[in-house]
């Protein structure tokens, strides 16, 4: 057997310690058995689609297959920086903000460092810490909320990143602006608050921002922004983030050239001038949530409040009433749902809100499941 820990002497090269031991993010499943075209609400995706002025730019696009694209985005960085109201220096691009997380914990974390995150956080946050070496602190998320004194209490002189989803991930609760502002200024100035708001396009609740005002007057936070959820590009892999200018140099160091596509970049710029296309996304999925926290509820089941494009609905312990079973159950009826059990929730599942007839035959099939009359 080989020695793993002489990695010199070893017959084969050998990852470095840790990188073995991280368990890699699973999504969303996005095949049923025997079923050719499920209706996928697993991965929170826009159900309309895209703007179709996004899909035609990333049709003209083909036309320069052949040619490398800017490594700045700088038409894109221009375009964000109008919609948004930034400094375009302070921006930074990536292939997703998937990359952008991981090189922020790259360029902040070593061996020996911490990072905290909520108790349900999004798997890709750990996943780039434990890369670096870097020790991952979960807070507890009571009541499936992020409470800023549970991360606070796990800060000390070892602490470099603290990761939030606003609204969050699985759970779909979120933060006030005062909320996050309070968690900002229990932080020392060494430690960087990083806000992914992925999701925040969708949140309209009284009191909520998605960190973009912080972000302009502070040097420790990062806010990063996606064109996968509200605009529907989640095949072209966009996202962007805003940082103080020291930061985002920092990151734009290690940045890998050319990460973002030519198609991607144009159909960005297009879908940020489709305001439409937007405000039709957010109606749908506001009246969708409604309908579905309402319906499920009167079924008996607990649906958690939430702000994002997708509602957790808890199930019974009941054999046979379970959340696996009922996975299961939604997917031989080609509904494919979110089982949450990785991210430490057994006993619910992640519905992505998706057009008026599958949230209705959601309710209706749950309640099959669980053999309540409707």
């Amino acid at each position: 057997m080989t020695d793993l820990t002489n990695r010199g002497a070893a017959d084969r090269p050998i990852p470095r310690p840790g990188i073995l031991d991280i368990t890699p993010y699973v999504p969303g499943k996005s095949k049923a058995e025997g079923i050719a075209q499920p209706v996928k609400l697993s991965g929170n995706e826009n159900v309309l689609g895209c703007s179709p002025l996004a899909k035609a730019a990333f049709i003209a696009a083909a036309d320069r297959l052949n040619v490398y694209p800017d490594g700045r985005a700088d038409a894109l960085r221009e375009a964000v920086a109008k919609h948004y109201d930034l400094d375009p220096e302070r921006l930074i691009f990536g292939d997703g903000t998937d990359e952008l997380l991981h090189l922020i914990n790259q360029v902040y974390l070593e061996p020996g460092d911490n990072m905290i995150q909520g108790q349900y956080g999004f798997g890709a946050y750990a996943i780039g810490a434990r890369a670096t070496g870097a020790q991952v602190r979960f807070a507890p998320e009571p009541n499936l909320r992020l409470e800023v004194d549970e991360i606070l209490k796990l800060v000390d002189e070892r602490t470099r990143l603290v990761f939030i989803t606003n609204p969050a991930n699985p759970t779909g609760s979120w933060l006030s602006e005062a909320e996050v502002r309070r968690l900002h200024a229990g932080l020392p100035p060494s430690v960087m608050l990083v806000i992914d708001a992925a999701y925040s396009e969708f949140c309209t609740e009284p009191g909520f921002d998605d960190g973009l005002k912080l972000a302009r007057e502070s040097n420790n936070v990062i806010v990063t922004h996606t064109f996968s959820k509200i605009h529907g590009l989640a095949a072209l892999r966009v996202g962007w983030a805003y940082a103080s200018l020291e930061a985002a140099d920092a990151i734009d160091r290690i940045r890998p050239p050319f990460n973002t596509s030519i198609a991607a970049q144009e159909a960005a710029i297009a879908a940020l001038g489709d305001p439409e296309f937007v405000a039709r996304s957010l109606a749908l999925v506001e009246g969708g949530r409604a309908f579905l926290t309402q319906q499920l509820g009167g079924l008996g089941l607990e649906v958690a409040p939430s702000g994002g494009n997708y509602i957790l609905v808890r199930l019974p312990t009941t054999p046979g009433k379970t959340a696996k079973g009922g996975e299961a159950f939604l997917a031989s009826r080609g509904y494919l749902v979110r089982g949450v059990a990785a991210y430490g929730l057994p006993d619910h599942l992640r519905l992505t809100i998706g057009l008026e007839e599958h949230n209705r035959a959601l309710v209706d099939l749950i309640a099959e499941f669980l053999g309540v009359a409707r």
